[in-house]
């Protein structure tokens, strides 16, 4: 993962007005080891957060100022530092306006994965511990704590630049229970949201699900399918990267390794190519299957519980909320 320019600027503010002051670096830091293992540490560390969002820039304007000053590096009329500098400024303007944030170290870091060129900018905090040094004391140890990351975007360069229609080439972390605390950093950015992550994975497993009753499938064969699906789509998700639908209907069916991505464009489900998957939706996508005697059921498992009730004792499904296909067919039985 080579890193192409990096940097780290102080802002020291507290939740209670007080003016933030900005302590800015002058040079960008210099190629070592615990720059490498800092940058992946907060990659895996991101990638592992849930609750982000994707989106796009708004159009350049004095209240989001940041993509104009971007492109004006990336067209070197300006250096890294420069580029930097001019976007933590701004960024201590919306904290002073902001009584909920607190200041931090931030950092910004141009790097290369594959042929794709990001850009990483996050908010960092220290966490109080403690070391023993050479001569076997215990002393106070103060280390960044990239388990507590809250505030932070990567924009996919590549993909800005050369898609203008794309509308998720930005993610960042959006909070939880959408905490304001957050807001003034996506405003920094000056992102707006594209693509519904969970309403996008949802789609996808409803896609799925829909395609292996479609093919009748034997139990073991749509385990297999299910399984495959969600391991590649985790992996995809641990590493920032998004499901590529193609690749997905391959790796689900190798014999017909468009089958699946062709029932997608075949019912018009809306996905677009690739799509960021959703962690939270993905683990709650688990589907129990089964078939005896001329029964055939299968449904997620985060149905469990609220839709379908299993009563162990007396070995019975409580099934509720039937699909609308299956009662007209009961109530026609009786005709």
């Amino acid at each position: 993962m080579p890193i192409r320019h990096c940097i780290v600027h102080l802002i020291e503010k507290k939740p209670d007005g007080t003016p933030a002051v900005l302590h800015a670096r002058d040079t960008e830091l210099g190629e070592s080891q615990a720059i490498e293992n800092l940058l992946a540490d907060l990659n895996d560390s991101y990638n592992a957060k849930q609750g982000k969002a994707w989106g796009f820039f708004h159009p350049e304007s004095g209240a989001h100022p940041f993509s104009g000053w971007l492109k004006q590096y990336m067209d070197a009329e300006q250096d890294f530092t420069a580029f930097s500098r001019e976007a933590v400024e701004h960024l201590q303007k919306l904290m002073e306006e902001s009584n909920l944030s607190t200041g931090g170290h931030v950092l910004f870091a141009h790097y290369q994965q594959g042929m794709t060129d990001y850009l990483a900018i996050a908010l960092l905090h220290h966490s109080e511990g403690v070391a023993v040094n050479a001569e076997l004391d215990v002393t106070p140890s103060r280390h960044l704590d990239l388990g507590q990351l809250h505030l932070a975007a990567r924009i996919n360069i590549s993909e800005w630049q050369n898609n203008k229609n794309s509308k998720q080439y930005i993610s960042f972390i959006k909070g939880k229970n959408g905490k304001k605390v957050s807001e003034y950093f996506r405003d920094f950015i000056g992102c707006q949201e594209g693509v519904d992550g969970p309403g996008e994975t949802r789609t996808l497993l409803k896609a799925f699900s829909d395609f292996v009753e479609s093919e009748d499938l034997p139990e073991e064969a749509a385990r297999e399918k299910t399984q495959a699906l969600v391991e590649y789509a985790t992996t995809q998700t641990k590493h920032g990267e998004p499901v590529a639908l193609e690749e997905l209907s391959g790796l689900i069916d190798e014999d017909r390794p468009r089958a699946f991505y062709d029932h997608i464009r075949n019912k018009d489900y809306g996905l677009s190519p690739e799509i960021p998957a959703d962690k939270r939706t993905l683990n709650q996508f688990r589907r129990f299957t089964g078939r005896a005697e001329g029964l055939s059921i299968s449904f997620e498992a985060h149905l469990l519980g609220s839709k379908i009730e299993y009563d162990e004792e007396a070995g019975t499904l409580i099934i509720k909320g039937l699909p609308t296909q299956l009662t007209d067919q009961l109530k026609r039985r009786k005709d």
